[in-house]
């Protein structure tokens, strides 16, 4: 193919319904709300940096832990956004507002169960064996965001019901908030600046619960709004619905397991890699954060292709939905290759924040594995690709159980056990356990590339039959995807 043919297979694209225009309309002002949550994870540890390597080292154990918790009721009332899009495209909108109320509910129910954790959390941290120093610092920060759990669980139900409809710009302004109200309270409280008392590490998981909680009032007030309330009955439809509420948790429980399982995962593999010290952690806990820098954003295309996907089949047209997936395929791809080549071309300049205000002795033990660690990042960057977008395409439709289902299967089989044996049995080194976390990202990815060639997904709905039965399906159009 000539580089013309390339450049107008391109335009074609550009401009067809459901390809990179309308991926990116959805997905820009995603990515730049994700962008946003980033910045405030990288200025918390940056900040945590400064203050001292143990808060940093204790920081990401104990934040992952909580927000592994967390999934199973993100993941569950976060999933009214597959449910607004479908009832979008079937065009019954006074289920909308419902549907995300049955999300706050799920909300409230797991804000009470994490209150309950809280006790437990000082024996668990003594039971996974990190340095003492470590392991008191995490108990805190770990207890903290527990209490602040049901705001943060109902921002993702909320969050829903705009990017459902594809109207993503409010959650970007609000998570802009959010991240300007974060880090000004880890400044303050953090350091002890302005006469706030000098915290730390809970001064940090303090101001995570008041950024997300401000996140809840912009909320609340814009689903008020009368347009909103007759259009779509985001007061009127107040109301416990136990048939609808179960629908929910039909499909957004697996989802929710799904990120639950992963980050219980994730989280074991972080600590374990505590057992190696202090400074292999804190240098590990620097590159993730890097690549969080480039991941999150990249989640926004994710959800612009699970909204297209759910809106085409509740109009029932699976030939959209494939291009959009297609669509944003090929724009996280691209995205991610840069990414990791900056991870692999200028690895100081990206650790540079960190080494701004920390201990120069301590950075530099730290610096030669994290250096490494981002290579090892850098591969893995270009095949999550693959989980992002294909994941998203699977949750549009409601093929939540697969996900489930692989999520438990790889995540023990290839990362779990394996990191369990390499660093505690056979006292394998740090580079071992991140050429495992490689490995399982990629084998993940396959396999969600694989259920979606599949194409079982095509045929399945969220949303009541009956709203979609009486809709034709559509002709399929020539010069597909």
């Amino acid at each position: 193919m000539t580089f013309g043919q390339v450049v107008q297979v391109s335009k074609n694209r550009w401009n067809r319904e459901n390809g990179y225009r309308q991926v990116l309309t959805i997905a820009f002002p995603l990515v730049l709300s994700l962008g946003a949550l980033s910045i405030a994870l990288f200025v918390d540890r940056m900040f945590l940096a400064w203050y001292s390597a143990e808060a940093l080292a204790a920081s990401m154990p104990a934040g992952m832990l909580n927000f592994a918790l967390m999934t199973l009721f993100v993941g569950t009332a976060g999933y009214t956004n597959t449910f607004v899009a479908q009832y979008l495209g079937a065009g019954r909108d006074k289920r909308i507002g419902p549907v995300v109320w049955q999300g706050i509910y799920v909300s409230l129910i797991g804000g009470v169960m994490l209150l309950v954790i809280v006790p437990f959390a000082g024996v668990f941290f003594e039971f996974v064996g990190h340095e003492p120093a470590i392991r008191d610092l995490e108990a805190d920060y770990f207890s903290i965001l527990c209490l602040g759990a049901a705001p943060m669980i109902a921002d993702a139900a909320m969050a829903g019901f705009f990017s459902g409809r594809g109207k993503a710009w409010p959650v970007m302004w609000i998570n802009v908030l959010s991240t300007a109200v974060n880090a000004l309270m880890d400044y303050v409280l953090i350091f002890g600046n302005w006469g706030f008392p000098e915290l730390g590490i809970n001064g940090a998981a303090i101001a995570t619960v008041i950024a997300s909680s401000s996140q809840i009032v912009v909320y609340v007030v814009l689903l008020m709004r009368p347009e909103h309330n007759r259009r779509f009955r985001t007061l009127a439809g107040w109301r416990f619905d136990r048939d609808l509420f179960a629908r929910v948790v039909r499909y957004g429980l697996p989802n929710g397991v799904q990120f639950f399982v992963d980050m219980i995962g994730f989280s074991v593999f972080i600590l374990l890699m505590g057992r190696l010290g202090t400074v292999p952690l804190a240098a590990s806990n620097m590159a993730l954060n890097v690549s969080i820098l480039a991941f999150l954003p990249m989640i926004g295309v994710g959800i612009a292709v699970s909204v297209l996907v759910g809106q085409s089949l509740g109009r029932n047209r699976p030939d959209l939905a494939e291009r959009s997936v297609y669509s944003g395929g090929h724009m996280a791809f691209i995205y991610m290759s840069a990414a990791a080549a900056t991870y692999v071309i200028i690895p100081d300049i990206l650790l540079k924040p960190f080494a701004a205000q920390a201990d120069p002795a301590e950075f530099a033990e730290m610096r030669p594995i994290a250096i490494v660690a981002l290579r090892f990042v850098a591969v893995f960057s270009i095949f999550d690709t693959l989980n992002v977008v294909f994941a998203s395409a699977l949750k549009g439709a409601g093929d939540t159980r697969f996900i489930m289902l692989m999520a438990l299967v790889v995540s023990s089989g290839a990362l779990a056990i394996p990191s369990y044996v390499a660093l505690v049995l056979l006292g394998a080194d740090i580079y071992v356990a991140w050429g495992i976390l490689t490995a399982y990202i990629i084998i993940l990815g396959f396999s969600f590339l694989a259920r979606f060639l599949g194409g079982k997904w095509k045929s399945m709905r969220v949303i009541e039959e009956d709203f979609t039965a009486s809709m034709p399906e559509p002709v399929p159009q020539p010069g597909g995807d």
